[in-house]
């Protein structure tokens, strides 16, 4: 059922719309951010463009019905007060992208990693046919900004009201503000709005907050516990393995999307035998970085997991989010690259993960 038709010319019918190169853009190693910038973080409060993100906006009658047979949660329901997590498989059930979705106005949003962005798009492209719905990418429109700490005063000056709960979303005349999850007890919203009108605001910004590298956002989702998919671990889980399902960026009642077979039967079959945790490492991201193997020390001979995400830590080393075997867990020690490399320390997500069977 997810197979495109074509039109005498090859491409693919209906309204899917003609999209740029799908070439993976290349995300820059950021630079470690200064004492101070998680200092303002972690003490006080700090905001930060996050230009490593992307956007989709998904328009047409059939918008919210299309995606809904596309991804893992529920889009057909999805209501203006709130936003939901998602992941979008292969039919082998493994992630392409992750999205935080959600509407504006008749528009359904999708964030996404800017790597994986083009290629995620014109992928579902494809898959439009003859719905009423159509893709683009409002990246250059758009400006998406974090903020983290004691940022509700700051906020007030914008907004008229803050949303109350993870993943409540409020709308204003600067655009849209989604609460996160927090990220060791600090408060995180999503701020995106007009380019325009959201840069002539940020002065607002800087009478009350420090502004920071976006390198602290993406050490904030990790400490939160909270994957993204990047061009590196593309096609390299399903959901369950990154925690999706106890994230809830997975609705187990709605209906077929593409991989939904083999994601029912990972979660209702108790073959869930690799989860995603959080360490630290000794080392620099170009070495700590997404996609790099894990060697447990009883095992040297094949890996026992991967690195989901890695962002630089203010105690020093790297922060990890790594999808690994759980039987990896219960002794021994886990290293980085090979069994002798750098050993991480693992340290409690933020949320409790169910006991397989």
């Amino acid at each position: 059922m997810n197979t495109p038709l074509a039109t005498a010319s090859g491409t693919p019918s209906g309204n899917a719309v003609t999209t740029a190169a799908a070439t993976p853009a290349v995300l820059p190693t950021l630079p470690r951010p200064s004492a101070d910038e998680f200092d303002a973080v972690i003490h006080h409060g700090a905001y930060m463009p996050l230009t490593q993100f992307g956007v989709i906006d998904a328009t047409g009658d059939d918008a919210a019905s299309f995606l809904h047979g596309q991804l893992t949660n529920d889009t057909q329901h999805l209501d203006a007060a709130n936003a939901r997590l998602a992941g979008y498989c292969s039919a082998k059930g493994r992630l392409l992208a992750s999205f935080l979705t959600w509407r504006s106005g008749d528009t359904i949003r999708l964030l996404a990693s800017k790597d994986v962005q083009a290629a995620v798009q014109k992928r579902l492209s494809m898959f439009v046919l003859r719905a009423k719905a159509r893709l683009a990418d409002a990246s250059g429109e758009l400006a998406v900004i974090g903020l983290a700490g004691d940022v509700r005063k700051a906020l007030s000056g914008v907004f008229d009201a803050l949303p109350d709960g993870v993943h409540v979303k409020v709308d204003g005349a600067a655009g849209s503000l989604i609460r996160v999850p927090d990220a060791l007890d600090h408060l995180r919203f999503l701020w995106i709005g007009p380019k325009a009108q959201v840069e002539s605001l940020l002065p607002l910004l800087d009478e009350k907050l420090k502004r920071v590298s976006p390198a602290v956002w993406d050490w904030l989702d990790i400490r939160a516990g909270e994957p993204r998919i990047t061009q590196p671990v593309v096609e390299q889980f399903v959901p369950q393995m990154v925690n999706f399902d106890v994230l809830g960026a997975v609705n187990f009642r709605k209906g077929c999307y593409p991989g939904q077979e083999v994601v029912a039967r990972s979660q209702y079959r108790g073959t869930i035998k690799r989860r995603t945790s959080l360490a630290n490492v000794p080392g620099e991201l170009d070495t700590v970085r997404a996609g790099a193997e894990l060697f447990h020390s009883d095992d040297p001979g094949q890996p026992c997991g991967m690195v989901v995400n890695a962002a630089w830590a203010p105690d020093g080393g790297v922060d990890v989010l790594v999808e690994i075997k759980l039987a990896a867990l219960e002794n021994g020690s886990v290293h980085l690259g090979a069994a002798d490399g750098p050993a991480l320390r693992f340290l409690p997500l933020p949320y409790g993960l169910p006991t397989e069977v």
